[in-house]
């Protein structure tokens, strides 16, 4: 018989931890505070704007400015919301919502849940950032669904992010080293300086794949003790979003003229096409650019899902229910294309962009032992501003690369730590966010408390490793 003692224990709140107490903190400030992500845009465009003119930039050169760069993203605009939607359509097929319905199955606890979103997020982030935001998104709604698990859906869609947030720049999605070590693409102004630097000498370098492993340890750890437990936890119903499945459900033909929508005759001759252009791409170039080109991912994903689906009317119904995933990228992105071309495109008083003050000022500061850290910090704030890996390495590699060069550190690393670093603002900016958020329902404010409490313990510990890991080279 059960004694009373042991009821009262059973039904008493489970007990948060500091950690968990901390991230719950910030989430409340952020869920008060934080501006929707499009606000958010609009604030910095305001920002950088008035440092323009505080630089002696004339009025009309930044307005020319705004208007310039606001279409100058519609490339990687049109490529992350078909991450969202070719990521969703996969998803709804049937055979990849069983294998994520038993990835949904692993874990037992809601803290275990999220930690080990957290893991699968940051792994599959060594393949590619895209396939991290993805799959954590719809593990996320997998793991929602599970009645018996009692998880934080904010702290889980926190932990999907963290691919993005942590580890994506250290593996294959590297844009500035697959950049570095791709001559038909290296601009000459970089060239010049660097030369060919090989993949060897980046991501592939032992201290990288340490301080990879570093990263990703010390981040399920604080996915695992910051998700708040008992009465704190906000599940998808108590959020108001719908996690239901996305697979479509089946039809019947109805009529002769909706053959074509139910054979699997055209998608599987589709499929054959692009096996063909697949193998021609993988038999002239490099694999592992091959596989680190987005357009490329999204075509085999498109396709994949075109096959999975079996018939063009499911389909098609996949697409039309993924496609408002993808409205926070469509109308956000411009505006962040408009502030990277007012930061390195108007010049001010003395000629210069905002962007080339920034530079100098680190680079003038490093020194042969501090330039791992103050590089890094560059990087890191720069990110903030300009959340674009290879399009701002080729902006920032002139003044990086040449002071690494100047100060005989190793070049190799210099690239890493410009990526590691650079990972850091993701943490807190919406930009990356969106198609995640897109899949999840969520608002940035919903996650960010606890993206800001992996963020503090992330910081140090890069800078740290930066310094530590560059003294063995």
């Amino acid at each position: 018989m059960t004694s009373d003692v042991e009821r009262t224990d059973a039904s008493a709140p489970e007990k948060q931890g500091g950690l968990a107490r901390l991230a719950y903190s910030f989430t409340e400030w952020a869920e008060k505070w934080f501006p929707d992500a499009f606000v958010f845009v609009v604030l910095t465009v305001i920002v950088v704007a008035l440092a323009n003119l505080a630089t002696g930039a004339a009025p009309l050169a930044i307005a020319k400015g705004f208007g310039a760069g606001f279409w100058t993203l519609i490339p990687f605009t049109m490529q992350m919301a078909m991450v969202a939607i070719t990521g969703y359509v996969v998803a709804a097929s049937p055979p990849c919502t069983r294998l994520i319905d038993r990835l949904a199955a692993v874990p037992s606890t809601g803290a275990g849940a999220v930690a080990w979103v957290s893991f699968v997020s940051m792994a599959s982030s060594y393949f590619n950032w895209a396939l991290s935001l993805v799959l954590g998104g719809l593990l996320v709604r997998a793991l929602a669904r599970r009645a018996d698990l009692k998880m934080d859906y904010r702290a889980a869609g926190a932990a999907a992010y963290l691919g993005l947030g942590a580890t994506w720049a250290l593996g294959l999605s590297s844009s500035s080293a697959m950049l570095q070590a791709n001559p038909a693409s290296l601009p000459k102004s970089i060239s010049d300086i660097t030369g060919i630097i090989p993949l060897s000498q980046t991501i592939f370098l032992w201290q990288s794949i340490v301080m990879g492993l570093a990263i990703l340890v010390v981040s399920v750890a604080i996915a695992y003790f910051s998700a708040p437990k008992g009465e704190h936890v906000k599940t998808a119903a108590d959020m108001g979003c719908d996690v239901t499945e996305v697979s479509a459900a089946a039809e019947k033909q109805e009529r002769p003229g909706e053959w074509f929508e139910f054979t699997p005759i055209l998608p599987v001759l589709i499929v054959i096409l692009a096996i063909g252009f697949c193998w021609n791409e993988f038999a002239s170039k490099d694999a592992l650019s091959v596989i680190s080109n987005l357009n490329t991912y999204n075509f085999i994903f498109l396709m994949i899902g075109l096959l999975l689906h079996g018939n063009i009317r499911s389909f098609l119904k996949a697409v039309s229910k993924a496609v408002p995933t993808s409205a926070g990228v469509l109308i956000q992105f411009p505006f962040y294309g408009a502030i990277a071309t007012m930061l390195t495109g108007v010049n001010g008083a003395d000629g210069v962009s905002i962007s080339h003050h920034i530079a100098n000022i680190f680079v003038s500061i490093a020194n042969g032992h501090t330039f791992p850290v103050v590089i890094g910090i560059y990087s890191a704030i720069l990110g903030f501003l300009i959340p674009s890996g290879g399009g701002k390495w080729i902006i920032e590699a002139p003044y990086v690369m040449q002071a690494a060069k100047d100060l005989h550190a190793h070049m190799g690393w210099a690239v890493q730590v410009y990526n590691a670093a650079e990972a850091l603002p993701n943490l807190i900016n919406p930009f990356w966010m969106l198609p995640l958020l897109g899949v999840l329902g969520l608002k940035a404010r919903d996650i960010v408390g606890f993206c800001f409490t992996q963020l503090l313990f992330h910081t140090p510990l890069v800078l740290f490793l930066l310094w530590a890991l560059a003294l063995t080279l």
